[in-house]
């Protein structure tokens, strides 16, 4: 997205007039942030981002500014936000410098996680290939899976921590590979059941919120494991916070998919729960 900017503020003398070098016609601009112009007409359409001019026959056209807010709502987007969290979070956030600080200090934060997972398969592969040991430490450094533990504890108790914390240690590597497959084959079967606009209450939908239950009874320290069934209240409770929590929705393609999530789970609950 940088570059979205950086092709903002570029000067094309030779082939560009006067106006155009202060503004980007709707195609520029969709072509170079990896949008549609009908994304950009939306925005346009819900007060989210307004073109700066219009041109011959109503051409949609954005200048530095319009520019620089395009940036943020994508920044915002690929957290998960819905498009009318975003609008109230441009509206509050008047200082475009710092609320671009605090979103540069959270992609660093990322791509030090990410550098860190890439170091650690590379470790792993290399001791693989040579038939060499690897320290566990090294081997799941930056998979951290602790980082949430004071939200969990808050929302659930200690106990329920302690005890899936316990059971997560006791996998061992291998079984928590499979356990994070499976769990990534279960947010890939939402996902595409939610792009194909299967209704949640069918029953490929219930019975992926069969699964989803089977998965969640599963863990040690979920209420209601020790029947091998989550409680009711259980799958209700965290199928809302798919949706209100950004960070869990992104498992679900963003807010869309983990809306259809909850309807679905919620249904499940209603009715087997």
């Amino acid at each position: 997205m940088n570059l979205l900017i950086d092709h903002a503020l570029a000067l094309d003398a030779a082939s560009t007039s006067t106006v155009d070098i202060m503004t980007r016609s709707i195609q520029d601009v969709a072509r170079l942030a990896g949008v549609s112009s009908r994304t950009l007409r939306h925005y346009d359409q819900i007060g989210l981002l307004p073109p700066s001019d219009t041109g011959v026959g109503g051409l949609r056209r954005y200048d530095d500014a319009a520019l620089r807010r395009l940036q943020r709502i994508l920044l915002l987007r690929d957290l998960g936000l819905p498009l009318t969290d975003i609008g109230t979070v441009l509206d509050e956030q008047t200082d475009e410098a710092r609320a671009l600080r605090d979103h540069l200090g959270s992609l660093r934060a990322e791509q030090g996680r990410l550098g860190r997972q890439i170091a650690s398969v590379e470790r792993t592969l290399t001791a693989i290939e040579k038939g060499d040991k690897i320290m566990a430490e090294d081997m799941l450094d930056g998979f951290d899976h602790t980082q949430h533990k004071d939200e969990v504890t808050e929302r659930w108790g200690a106990d329920a921590y302690a005890k899936s914390d316990a059971w997560w240690r006791g996998l061992g590597a291998e079984g928590q590979k499979a356990w994070q497959a499976r769990t990534k084959e279960l947010g890939d079967a939402w996902g595409e059941a939610a792009a194909r606009g299967v209704d949640p209450t069918s029953d490929e939908a219930q019975a992926l919120a069969a699964r989803h239950a089977d998965w969640l009874g599963s863990i040690p320290g979920t209420p209601g494991s020790k029947q091998g069934r989550p409680t009711k209240e259980y799958v209700v409770g965290l199928a809302e916070m798919y949706v209100a929590d950004p960070r869990f929705a992104k498992n679900y393609g963003g807010t869309d998919g983990a809306t259809f999530v909850r309807y679905a789970l919620v249904a499940y609950a209603e009715r087997e729960l």
